[in-house]
C-alpha cells in the first residue's frame, strides 16, 4: 500500500507503459517513504471515448497521452501529498515525456483496519505489518 490505479487511453506499448508504472512507483517511494517492494498498481485502458478529462477551468492541454493516478492510501501530510504531485509531475516528464498536464493525481485515504493483503486478516491490525 498504497494502491494506485492508472486510467489512460488505450494504446501504449508494453516497454513503455512498464516505464510509466516504475517511475509512478519511485515517487511514491520516495515521497511517501514506503519500502521498495510495497508496490500495488493497477492499470486501466480505455477506449478514447471513454476517458473524459478535462481542465476544470485551468487553460490546460490536454492531449490522448492523459493520465489519471488514482490513489488510495493510509493517511499522509500534506507536506507528503505536494512532494507527491511534484514528484510524479517531474520524473514522469522527464523520464516519460508525459507533459504536466497531461496529469491528473487524486488521493483517497483510509486506516489500517481498511486493508487487508491475504488470508482474510487485517495485517495492520494484527501487527504482522
Amino acid at each position: 500500500m498504497p494502491l494506485l490505479r492508472f486510467d489512460l487511453i488505450e494504446g501504449r506499448d508494453d516497454k513503455a507503459l512498464r516505464k510509466l508504472l516504475d517511475t509512478a512507483h519511485g515517487a511514491v517511494v520516495e515521497a511517501f517513504d514506503v519500502p521498495p517492494s510495497d508496490r500495488y498498481q493497477i492499470v486501466h485502458q480505455h477506449p478514447a471515448n471513454e476517458l473524459v478529462i478535462e481542465d476544470t477551468g485551468l487553460g490546460f492541454a490536454r492531449t490522448r497521452e492523459v493520465v489519471v493516478i488514482s490513489i488510495v492510501s493510509k493517511a499522509r501530510t500534506t507536506s507528503q501529498k505536494e512532494k507527491l504531485y511534484a514528484l510524479l509531475a517531474s520524473k514522469l516528464e522527464s523520464e516519460c515525456g508525459l507533459s504536466p498536464e497531461n496529469l491528473v493525481v487524486s488521493i483517497t485515504e483510509n486506516s489500517d483496519a481498511d486493508w487487508s493483503f491475504g488470508m482474510g486478516e487485517a495485517q495492520f491490525i494484527t501487527g504482522k505489518l
